[in-house]
């Protein structure tokens, strides 16, 4: 049996980043996941005039004063993170300057709903289509204490850049209605109030924020990354392994466990960590994406994985992000047997989180998938940073040496894949073209 350690966190390792900016004192957050998508937001901060010190897997951030309000469009271009920037710009220097937001090509991903929360709490906010970028100030004489702002839907990001410009509003009283529910932005929550600012979560998807003058420096260590452990469980059973995940325990896996025992794998949780085993034959099990508590979008590339081991047809209703399936292709290549198809939904708008109006008639938003199919080696190439995750595990289940083009997305949300996944035994190499 192997034993392999989990990375922290990468979508509250970024977010911190953002949160550490909201004070004039050193924030440091243990733990952080050394992956391109963070040094990015490194950079950025840099560009704003901040300093940051990365000392093993600590990050020192001290952004004592801000040198300019714009974030420069080759850094945003790279990720879409930066565009939560602007809470802090916004919050210190009253104005602030951010290109359209970057990032994964997974999909629209629009920041409108974030926009129109900021215009409710008394920002004036315009886009300037000829360069690209929103302007965003604060409007002078508004005077509103008391706000509440209902998401028209769940939006993670969005959700945790209005709590935190909410914190800074000194004296009001910010009410979000129909926020996203992650354990992440609870994580977020937390190192926020040990800044000093007032959170609190008052239903799953009501958070209340009291504005505060000031926030401070704090020390915060970020948890295991909940996509890395799925990661690496679907690598152990679809390579009939068995792996200690170390500090798995820790996270909210439950949408993904259970469909994985459904399924036949092995799953054994102890106090150390949860140990994911090949024990037999798996069955095809449906999922469908959701927003948190149901099984995340994240997960269903490597779910197709494990899927095509499985005997049965399994479908993947992806109702989370518009177009999410660019993998499909590259697996057929390798020999899977999947067919992208749309389901027949009488009320879209309930079911489907992203906005209809980015749908395209060209766009799928499921797969079936026939199995168990002996995947072959194939030439393939990453589209984005999940898929990278899915071509991978599809590599390692195969039969013979595949080439896998795109690595780069891997360095995105994942430390030394690679090197970590040799260690549990996997055939596996990086070549620099």
């Amino acid at each position: 049996m192997g034993t392999i350690g989990v990375s922290g966190a990468k979508n509250v390792a970024l977010k911190a980043m953002v949160a550490a900016c909201l004070t004039d004192q050193e924030v440091i957050v243990k733990n952080v996941p050394l992956i391109s998508d963070f040094m990015v937001m490194v950079e950025i901060i840099r560009e704003l005039g901040g300093v940051v010190k990365i000392i093993d897997h600590t990050a020192h951030i001290h952004m004592k004063e801000f040198k300019k309000e714009k974030i420069s469009l080759e850094e945003a271009a790279k990720i879409r993170t930066s565009a939560m920037f602007l809470s802090p710009l916004l919050a210190r220097m009253d104005k602030a300057i951010i290109p359209n937001p970057g990032g994964c090509r997974i999909g629209a991903r629009p920041i409108d709903r974030t926009i129109k929360g900021l215009e409710k709490m008394g920002y004036l906010v315009s886009y300037n289509s000829d360069d690209g970028f929103f302007y965003l100030k604060k409007e002078s004489n508004f005077k509103n204490k008391e706000v509440v702002y209902k998401f028209e839907k769940s939006t993670h990001t969005g959700t945790e850049t209005l709590i935190m410009i909410s914190t800074l509003i000194n004296g009001a009283r910010i009410t979000l209605e129909n926020c996203a529910a992650e354990p992440e932005i609870d994580e977020l929550i937390n190192l926020l109030n040990q800044m000093g600012a007032k959170i609190l979560r008052t239903k799953e998807r009501t958070i209340v924020i009291q504005g505060v003058e000031k926030l401070t420096g704090t020390e915060f260590t970020i948890g295991p990354d909940r996509n890395e452990i799925v990661t690496l469980a679907i690598a152990a059973i679809i390579t009939k392994g068995d792996v200690l995940v170390k500090g798995a325990q820790s996270v909210d896996l439950s949408p993904f466990i259970q469909r994985l025992e459904l399924a036949g794998g092995g799953v054994e949780q102890g106090e150390e960590g949860v140990r994911f085993f090949y024990k037999g034959k798996l069955t095809c099990v449906d999922v469908q994406t959701s927003n948190y508590p149901g099984f995340m979008t994240d997960w269903q590339g490597p779910w197709a994985i494990l899927m095509t081991q499985a005997k049965g047809v399994a479908q993947i209703h992806e109702t989370v992000y518009e177009n999410r399936f660019g993998y499909v292709g590259e697996l057929k290549k390798m020999g899977a047997n999947i067919d992208l198809f749309n389901p027949d939904i009488k009320d879209p708008e309930k079911i489907y989180n992203f906005n209809l109006s980015d749908n395209n008639p060209s766009y799928f938003h499921a797969i079936k998938i026939q199995g168990p199919t002996k995947l072959h080696n194939g030439v393939v190439e990453v589209s984005d940073l999940r898929a990278g995750a899915t071509l991978v595990l599809a590599a390692l289940s195969a039969v013979g040496e595949s080439v896998i083009f795109g690595a780069e997305h891997l360095d995105r949300g994942y430390e030394k894949l690679e090197e970590r996944l040799r260690t549990l035994g996997a055939s596996i190499k990086r070549v620099r073209e």
